[in-house]
């Protein structure tokens, strides 16, 4: 029974690892798509600026 339980507990731990790299891409992929969102922003300011003067 030790054994099954210590193979469960492993299985579980590595599943939870998992989830735990799956969550930290998410983010990682939603910080560079906001990143990008906002240089373009920034960007379009800057030209409707120089378009102003």
């Amino acid at each position: 029974m030790y054994l099954v339980e210590n193979h469960v507990r492993a299985l579980q731990h590595e599943r939870l690892r998992e989830a735990e790299l799956y969550r930290r891409s998410h983010y990682v992929v939603r910080v560079r798509r906001a990143r990008r969102r906002a240089e373009r922003a920034a960007l379009q300011a800057r030209l409707v600026l120089a378009r102003a003067l």
